[in-house]
């Protein structure tokens, strides 16, 4: 065994990403528990690793703002970490932002993908292969071949605290909601999946952002189900933590998605206008996808989703049926 590296790991885009690259890091340590491992995040995203066993630092670009302070921002936090001295810095982030960083900490071996805009300032490249089926975990873990010789990819993972005020007794967990349009199960169809659980033991918990509560509180509101609460004032972890602790989750192939994925938690995922075919499905040990059962030419009508259905229609969507996931479900917890 050498002796013990600093590595800087660079991911500053969304939650679900972040969430996704914490993949990468579990992976290093698993194999080189030795090395000091640092992450440098998007702001907003940092709360996610609060308290965590392994990693000796949380870095933050304040990402607010307009464009020259936020570059402004990125040079000094870019000098910053070169005072920190690296030995390994890398990104799955492909865009010119990640590289002055990695650029910046002057660290002696930088990984990036080969369709980085910044390639050349990388000593460390390989291609992003954007098959069909292949996990974006997957993806990211191919960065680290120089450094882990073809060592196991281990899941993603956060490590939330005991959440307090749980609901009494069993609970599951709904995130009907998405900042794309087409990727968000219409909410009508919300509704009747609560009324249909009505009559199970346990109670339903519609999770979000504040920006979410309008959804969920006309979800709530408009459902025959004895035993549903709103909860948008959660953080990131505390979120991560009720989910641990749900019978289930059920989501849009959105952020909630990877948060259920990183603690394991028994995931149904609804995908409307995308695919899990992208490489951002579920990961827990008991998980199903739930799809348009009719062959859609427009579907997927593009990797992130759009805020109206480009066709009018939504029928990637509006034909899911509340008995698909009814039965998914009853498959998932069966098999726990």
């Amino acid at each position: 065994m050498g002796r013990a590296r600093k590595v800087l790991f660079i991911q500053t885009a969304f939650i679900g990403d972040a969430i996704l690259a914490s993949s990468m890091w579990e992976s290093w340590h698993a194999r080189h528990p030795e090395d000091e491992l640092h992450v440098c995040l998007r702001s907003g995203n940092q709360s996610l690793f609060r308290n965590h066993p392994f990693l000796a630092g949380v870095h933050v670009w304040q990402k607010q703002g307009r464009v020259l302070l936020r570059y402004t921002r990125l040079l000094s936090l870019g000098l910053y970490l070169r005072k920190m001295q690296f030995d390994v810095v890398i990104t799955p982030h492909r865009h010119a932002s990640s590289g002055i960083l990695a650029r910046l900490t002057a660290a002696p071996a930088r990984a990036a993908f080969d369709q980085h805009p910044l390639r050349p300032w990388f000593t460390h490249g390989t291609n992003h292969r954007f098959e069909a089926g292949l996990h974006e975990t997957q993806r990211n873990h191919a960065l680290l071949e120089p450094w882990l010789d073809n060592a196991e990819l281990r899941p993603p993972r956060l490590y939330p605290a005991t959440a307090e005020a749980l609901p009494k007794g069993s609970f599951g967990v709904m995130a009907p909601a998405s900042q794309w349009g087409t990727k968000q199960w219409p909410e009508d169809k919300w509704v009747e999946l609560c009324d249909s659980l009505s009559e199970q033991a346990g109670s339903i918990i519609l999770l979000g952002g504040a920006s979410d509560f309008e959804l969920l509180n006309g979800i709530k509101d408009k459902s025959a189900h004895p035993a549903v609460s709103v909860c948008t004032n959660f953080s990131l972890l505390e979120s991560a933590a009720v989910m641990k602790h749900a019978q289930w989750v059920i989501s849009n192939d959105s952020g909630p998605l990877h948060l259920a994925s990183a603690v394991d938690a028994t995931t149904l995922a609804i995908f409307c206008s995308t695919t899990p075919d992208f490489g951002f499905g579920p990961m827990g040990t008991r998980n199903a996808i739930i799809e348009s059962t009719e062959e859609l030419p427009c579907k997927p009508c593009g990797l992130h989703g759009h805020r109206t259905c480009p066709k009018g229609h939504f029928k990637c969507g509006r034909d899911i049926q509340v008995s698909q996931v009814l039965e998914a479900l009853n498959a998932a917890t069966q098999s726990n």
